[in-house]
């Protein structure tokens, strides 16, 4: 029942009509100025009237409940772009008069200037003769066609205009509820279905919008204009024009309607469509683990069936009403012909005004074509609205973010939760009727059964969950009342399952320093930029201006940050990750800038122990401008050095065009060819029963199993004999790329032979000798009295390859090297280097404890006053996270931290422990009480 009543709730609450006030327009018609956005009322937001409310300490409370979209589209319209509307709407008045004249004018032409008696002709108080009348009114025509046509230019442009930025502001809104939906709503919509409303479903809405009243009022009046033209001349011609209009009005909604069910039904199985794309996507691995491609794919060609058959059915509708529109527009004509025919030779009517009439009668079918689409558009725009509308105005939303700093409000010292009720998505209660008492600073540890409401009760603290009924107050702030960027500057929360995003480590790690608008300096931003964002409801703030609030990382500036996170990294036991990403990733024209001198100072270092150590020797092959590198790949053999553009890179030297110069000048390239055939013929038997994730395409990692059918077929196709004299150009490339992937001493395949390596070292000689100027700046090359910026820092201080086959070679030298690193003191420089790793759309480049620990990590970086963790080690192995554990201990002694764990040996170390069973809180304690009680509770 309470879920029922919950549910119309939010139907009635999305049904009403919110107005915001418009945007204001100001200074005429300026097309390529947006408008000035509206002025405030004093100290509060448009249409509030007063400021946000202040607590007692001056903290921005969050006192409104969240806006609920407009329920209607011609709502939203109205709401933020009426006063644009009004202007189109006056443009396409102000135009018909003029449209009006150039409909009549051909008919003054043929009747008064070609007809009518001779002599001279009266034009506006001038006594033209005949023929200067005649070119007098052409000129006039063309003149009201350049009127005509600039009035259309404006107004589409103008109407274009407004249409896109309201698709902007609808797409901002949309990302922006997104932010700030509840966490279950996410359970019930995919990511999928999220990209496809925002991205594809909202994109015809921006040319509706800017059509909503123009298209209908311009194109209404020219309508209108042309009737009334054509009454003026006939009323019997003006009457047959519009005599199926009532029909059509009647019959065309009517199908209409049936179009519209179907492109209902369409959205819904695209979405459907869109879901399991998403879902495949995520799931590759176990589809491909289980084999179980031909039943997806036969699941996923059932829904593309489905959208084929309800496509079949628009189809066949919308063209019987084109069909029926267009057998009624030629039925006019008839009777134009027939019936005006009839008046002429009666008499009764000038040829010059049938002419007029039938040439109206065109131009009548334009506007009558565009009323027709708009109304279907209108219906199309009504359902792809609702039904975002629908899906983005959940209950529970959560309020705006304030773009306003609050005032600094001090350390918490009290924690106090008075009647705190929460309930989840299924309205089953999760947190009832808590109340207790906590002094702070403290370390509080939240235990109980595992799916208690213990991480519930942690995301109301983090203001991450309403709740139902009472509140939990931090001091005598009531947390559910705060503003976010309020909450944000005391309160951090990691998760079970951190998320990382796009970028270097380090912006991950600054994320949480990000949630103030830059006090001062300046992005990339134009003030262009910044007008259009406001004009359509954007946020004003610079994205690509500097975010970082400093001052909560306490310290003084972007010089110093790096140092904070190296060491905020070294208290979650990220530091040893972030000096392997740095010793492994691109050293960088920044990096070899500031360590080239210690990097050679290094490799100075590094070649003195080979020297000294036979042994060591062996595990290190060097690069040496004389010698072929058997621990190198062919293509770094030839090129002798790191590519710096992509036209340089592995996969793209077959088709280079100056590389295919400089083997063909040598010979190599039928030499790599005929060795490129021979690797095919092994790979291609070796290869022939082995499923696709077998260990040997890791070994022979030139081939992939998704390879290995085009080079079966390309085996099948020439012999060896032909491989000499090949000419098809896709064949030569895929030849000539398997022997450059080649690393002789890893595959020990044999192709790559002494003589042939000499000839590879006379390629690399001759391709150096003749490199054209514009391209010496898209290879580093190997020089071992200076740093390679495209190659890592390990291989800057080898200069040269760890050996294969060795025993515990790659071991050896990361010890040497660490060694040698610390020797130089370079440890902090390259972690700093690991800082700016790129961690890849959601962190693929990391793994699951390290993206873990970059979310404990962005925590600690804004030194939180109160530090809320829900089970965040969960992802990390036992050993990590009993170490981790007391690293963070250690870091916020003396501040707060809520931390729910099923540890019951950890309990100890905490000063409060609260223990839950299921919904209800049965104790709260200092550990040795609550410890008991969490063993009998588990």
């Amino acid at each position: 029942m309470a879920r029922g009543l919950r549910w119309w709730r939010w139907r009635l609450g999305a049904s009403r009509r919110i107005h915001d006030a418009g945007e204001g327009w100001r200074g005429g018609l300026q097309i390529l100025r947006p408008p000035l956005p509206p002025r405030q009322p004093p100290g509060g937001g448009p249409g509030r009237g007063r400021g946000p409310a202040l607590s007692a300490h001056g903290c921005r409370l969050s006192a409104n409940a969240p806006r609920r979209m407009h329920a209607t589209i011609f709502g939203y319209i109205r709401a933020h772009s009426w006063r644009q509307q009004l202007l189109i709407l006056a443009l396409t008045l102000v135009s018909l008069p003029f449209f009006y004249l150039w409909v009549e004018l051909p008919k003054r032409i043929v009747d008064d200037a070609l007809g009518g008696p001779a002599g001279p002709r009266e034009f506006w108080g001038l006594e033209l003769s005949r023929l200067d009348y005649l070119f007098a009114l052409c000129l006039l025509f063309l003149g009201l066609v350049l009127i005509n046509g600039a009035f259309k230019y404006v107004i589409n442009v103008y109407k274009g205009v407004v249409g896109e930025r309201m698709l902007r502001r609808l797409r901002y809104e949309l990302y922006q509820r997104i932010l700030r939906f509840p966490p279950g709503h996410f359970r019930v919509m995919s990511q999928g279905q999220l990209v496809q409303m925002i991205n594809a479903e909202v994109e015809p809405l921006g040319g509706f919008i800017g059509d909503a009243y123009a298209l209908p009022a311009y194109q209404g009046g020219m309508l209108l204009t042309i009737l009334a033209f054509m009454f003026v001349q006939n009323p019997l011609l003006g009457f047959a024009a519009i005599l199926f209009y009532p029909l059509q009005i009647w019959l065309i909604p009517k199908l209409q309607r049936q179009v519209n069910e179907l492109g209902r039904r369409r959205v819904r199985q695209m979405r459907v469509v869109a879901e399991r794309i998403g879902e495949t996507t995520s799931g590759v691995i176990d589809i491909r683990a289980n084999a179980a491609q031909n039943y997806e794919q036969s699941r996923f060609a059932d829904e593309l069936g489905k959208v084929f058959f309800i496509r079949f059915a628009i189809f066949k509708k919308k063209f019987l009403i084109k069909f029926i529109n267009n057998f009624l527009a030629q039925f006019a004509p008839f009777l134009f012909y027939s019936v005006g025919g009839y008046l002429v030779l009666q008499g009764e009517l000038t040829i010059g005004a049938i002419l007029a009439i039938i040439a109206a009668h065109e131009k009548l079918a334009a506007p009558w074509k565009e009323l027709l689409t708009y109304y279907q558009n209108l219906w199309d725009a009504r359902i792809k609205y609702e039904q975002v509308v629908a899906q983005f105005d959940p209950p529970g939303l959560l309020r705006e973010i304030d773009a306003a700093a609050p005032a600094d409000v001090g350390a918490p010292t009290l924690l106090q939760a008075k009647g705190l009720t929460v309930v989840d998505d299924d309205d089953e209660t999760v947190v009832n009727a808590v109340e207790f008492d906590l002094e702070l600073p403290a370390h509080v540890a939240v235990t109980g059964r595992p799916g208690g409401g213990q991480h519930a009760l942690l995301q109301v603290a983090a203001n991450l969950r309403a709740p139902l009924a009472g509140s939990l107050h931090l001091g005598d702030l009531d947390v559910a009342k705060l503003a976010p960027s309020a909450t944000a500057d005391h309160v951090a929360y990691v998760g079970n399952s951190g998320q990382v995003f796009a970028g270097s480590l380090r912006d991950n790690l600054l994320l949480g320093l990000k949630h103030k608008p830059p006090a001062g300096g300046k992005g990339s931003r134009t003030r262009q930029d910044v007008l259009e964002a406001k004009a359509s409801g954007n946020s004003p703030f610079d994205g690509t201006a500097d975010w970082v609030d400093y001052t909560a990382a306490g310290v003084a500036d972007a010089k110093a940050i790096d140092a904070w996170l190296a060491e905020v990294a070294t208290v979650v036991r990220l530091d040893q990750d972030l000096f392997a990403l740095g010793l492994r990733g691109e050293l960088g024209a920044a990096g070899a800038e500031a360590l080239g001198p210690s990097l050679l100072e290094a490799r100075r270092l590094v070649a003195e122990r080979r020297e000294a150590d036979p042994k060591l020797a062996r595990l290190i092959e060097g690069f040496d401008p004389e010698r072929y590198n058997s621990n190198a790949t062919v293509a770094e053999n030839l090129l002798f050095g790191t590519p710096l553009d992509a036209a340089y890179e592995l996969e793209r030297l077959p088709e280079n065009r100056f590389v295919l110069e400089v083997l063909a000048a040598t010979g190599l390239d039928v030499r790599l060819r005929q060795a490129g055939y021979a690797l095919a013929e092994t790979m291609v038997e070796l290869f022939a029963d082995l499923p696709p994730d077998h260990e040997y395409y890791r070994q022979f990692s030139f081939i992939g199993p998704d390879d290995l059918p085009d080079y079966r077929a390309l085996i099948g196709r020439i012999t060896a004999a032909e491989v000499a004299k090949l000419k098809d150009g896709r064949d030569r490339r895929r030849l000539l790329a398997l022997p450059l992937r080649l690393i002789p001493t890893r595959h020990r395949l044999g192709v790559i032979d002494p003589p042939l390596q000499a000839e590879i070292l006379q390629a690399r000689r001759r391709l150096r000798a003749h490199l054209p100027a514009s391209e010496r700046s898209k290879i580093a090359f190997f020089d071992p009295e200076a740093v390679n910026r495209a190659a890592s820092v390990q291989d800057n201080i080898l200069f040269g390859r760890i050996a294969y086959g060795q025993a515990n070679a790659g071991q050896v030298v990361a010890a040497l090297v660490g060694e040698i690193i610390d020797r130089l003191d370079l440890r902090a420089a390259i972690v700093t280097l690991g800082l700016g790793a790129p961690a890849g759309i959601g962190g693929v480049r990391l793994t699951a404890a390290q993206r873990q620990k970059v979310a404990l990590g962005r925590a600690l970086a804004r030194r939180p006053s109160v530090l809320v963790l829900d089970d965040p080690l969960a992802p990390l192995d036992r050993t990590e996270q009993d170490r981790l554990q007391e690293s963070l201990r250690a870091h916020m002694a003396g501040r707060t931290m809520l931390w729910a764990h099923q540890h019951p040996e950890w309990l100890a170390a905490f000063d409060r422990v609260i223990v839950m069973d299921g919904a209800a809180v049965v104790s709260v304690g200092p550990p040795p009480g609550a410890q008991a009680g969490a063993h009998e509770a588990a």
